[in-house]
């Protein structure tokens, strides 16, 4: 080897930062590798929450919750199936045991966290589903304090120095007092900010931003542009890796094992053909860096692959000359639904992300529904955002000029516009007003669950999500089933310990984050349910790795 360290990590997304501290404080040296030339992985481009049942903040603040309670509900919604081995009844339970651990173990190493007031668990009305949620974000973060590391760690999406809570409510300033004050409390940060040379960060950049800085301040090791190529196996144990840096390769030893959250695949479109087939690179929101090569290394090394077909979808929509933009929360505002390119309603358009764009993708295969149409009115457009701009009517005029938003005096011409049945259309419109003004969705329910009306429009009677398209003129623009990463990968089991193909364990070798095959199998239990177990699986791999705690040898 040219160099060894105790323990390496592949990549520097969510989790790896924590492995690091885990290892730091055992007294152990740490060398996390990142292959591009920023810090954070997706995670810092992404909300930075994570899914934490009965986590310490809801135990504060008297909200119930118990190991017991989230057993019920991931026995619910993830359940127990064959084809699922990343989501075993043990590594759910180990999940529920260690992830109020990991929160305990960061806040005692100073990372300041707290929970988000209210967002209900995505499938809330089942067995043991919390109304008020299970999620855990970062304090907003003064990224100036990062000092040299500001530049290397990665941007994101959410310029706004608000807290995520607060932000996304801001969008409801035409209907909302409450929202109005926020932006008034928003204005007067970023002033004093300016005005004392802060610079805050929000959401994942912030989370990322402040394990960053205890990583660094704990002497974890992190190189940039140092992408690993192949892992070191000696006498069928994994020794170390080979990096390649600045056009040279390094093989790096490893004492008590490595660690890969190197990511997803959600970059590599011909292992999307092949996975994940009507999906598209140009439709996610993932880093760059998430190119599948540890999938295509572990599967060389003979390493067990599953759920591979499995993505953290996210609806998006696509504006001209601007990237991928998410729509979920517009798409579940009142006065707005959604049909497939025949004119018929296929969904609710609320709840989930990731069950909205399997939705999408399984209509697809019996009738053409990418992209499908976001159906709106003149209503909607005066009062909510839509892509990336404010509400209002006055939208760029290069949408329309490029096609990209149509707009039509009557219903039936909006769907000529975008090649839609106009009788089929017709009929949809007045179907699902009705059910808007009786406030109840009779085909598919978008309102009866708690998380339908947190995305919703809290002002808006008599269904927080359900209101008329009948103001002309209307509107459409086209909904693409987009994703903030892939969500298969390698199988572990309950110590974050890669397996073989004959579920034998790969010694000295270990995975987190959406490299692996997830814990909640096929489905997403709530805001965080990829962030949370990335970051709690970097813990595990970490105690299991400096022996700390009761772990198997």
């Amino acid at each position: 080897m040219d160099e060894t360290f105790d323990f390496i990590v592949v990549g520097a997304g969510g989790g790896s930062m924590c492995a690091g501290l885990v290892l730091r404080k055992a007294g152990k040296s740490v060398l996390i590798l990142e292959k591009t030339d920023l810090v954070g992985g997706s995670t810092a481009k992404a909300g930075g929450v994570m899914w934490i049942p009965n986590n310490r903040f809801m135990a504060a603040e008297g909200v119930e919750d118990s190991y017991e309670k989230a057993t019920a509900y991931l026995d619910s919604v993830v359940g127990d199936h064959d084809d699922t081995p990343g989501a075993t009844r043990e590594r759910r339970q180990a999940y529920l045991r260690e992830a109020p651990e990991m929160i305990d173990f960061l806040v005692g190493q100073g990372i300041k966290l707290r929970r988000v007031q209210s967002w209900p668990d995505y499938y809330d009305e089942r067995p043991g589903g919390s109304e008020p949620g299970r999620t855990v974000v970062a304090e907003l973060f003064n990224v100036n304090e990062l000092g040299p590391w500001k530049d290397k760690l990665r941007p994101s999406g959410f310029p706004v120095a608000a807290p995520l809570d607060e932000m996304m409510l801001l969008g409801l300033y035409k209907t909302s007092w409450k929202a109005r004050g926020l932006m008034v409390k928003t204005a007067l940060r970023t002033l004093a900010a300016k005005l004392t040379g802060k610079h805050w960060v929000t959401a994942g950049r912030a989370l990322q931003a402040r394990m960053l800085q205890a990583a660094v301040k704990a002497n974890v090791e992190i190189r940039v542009n140092a992408g690993v190529k192949e892992l070191i196996i000696e006498d069928g144990a994994v020794v170390g890796v080979v990096v390649g840096k600045d056009g040279a390769e390094q093989r790096i030893g490893a004492r008590l094992g490595v660690l890969l959250n190197a990511g997803g695949f959600a970059h590599n479109q011909a292992m999307r053909d092949k996975y994940i087939p009507n999906t598209r690179t140009e439709w996610t929101h993932a880093a760059p860096g998430d190119t599948g090569d540890m999938h295509l290394e572990l599967m060389r090394v003979g390493a067990a692959m599953a759920q591979m077909e499995e993505m953290v979808g996210n609806q998006m929509t696509l504006p001209p000359q601007e990237g991928p933009a998410g729509i979920q929360m517009q798409l579940a505002k009142p006065h707005a639904f959604m049909v497939d390119q025949s004119g018929e309603r296929y969904m609710n358009e609320g709840g989930s992300y990731m069950l909205f764009c399997q939705e999408m993708l399984a209509r697809h295969e019996k009738v053409p529904a990418i992209p499908s149409w976001m159906i709106m009115d003149a209503k909607f457009l005066r009062t909510y955002m839509l892509a990336s701009t404010m509400p209002g009517e006055n939208k760029p005029q290069r949408w329309f000029d490029e096609g990209y938003l149509k707009k039509a005096d009557t219903i039936e011409a909006l769907a000529a516009a975008c090649g839609v049945d106009p009788a089929k259309l017709k009929a949809t419109t007045e179907r699902f007003n009705g059910f808007a003004r009786k406030g109840r969705d009779e085909d598919f329910h978008r309102g009866d669950r708690a998380y339908d009306r947190w995305l919703g429009d809290y002002t808006h009677n008599p269904s927080a999500a359900l209101g008329t398209v009948e103001q002309g003129p209307f509107y459409a623009v086209p909904v693409v089933p987009g994703d903030v990463g892939t969500y298969g990968g390698v199988v572990t089991d309950a110590y974050a310990r890669v397996l073989r193909e004959d579920g034998s364990v790969l010694p000295g070798l270990y995975a987190t984050g959406t490299t692996t095959a997830s814990v909640m199998g096929r489905s997403y239990p709530g805001a965080g349910s990829s962030i949370g177990p990335s970051f709690t699986w970097g813990y595990v791999a970490a105690k299991h790795a400096a022996n700390i705690g009761n772990q198997p040898a």
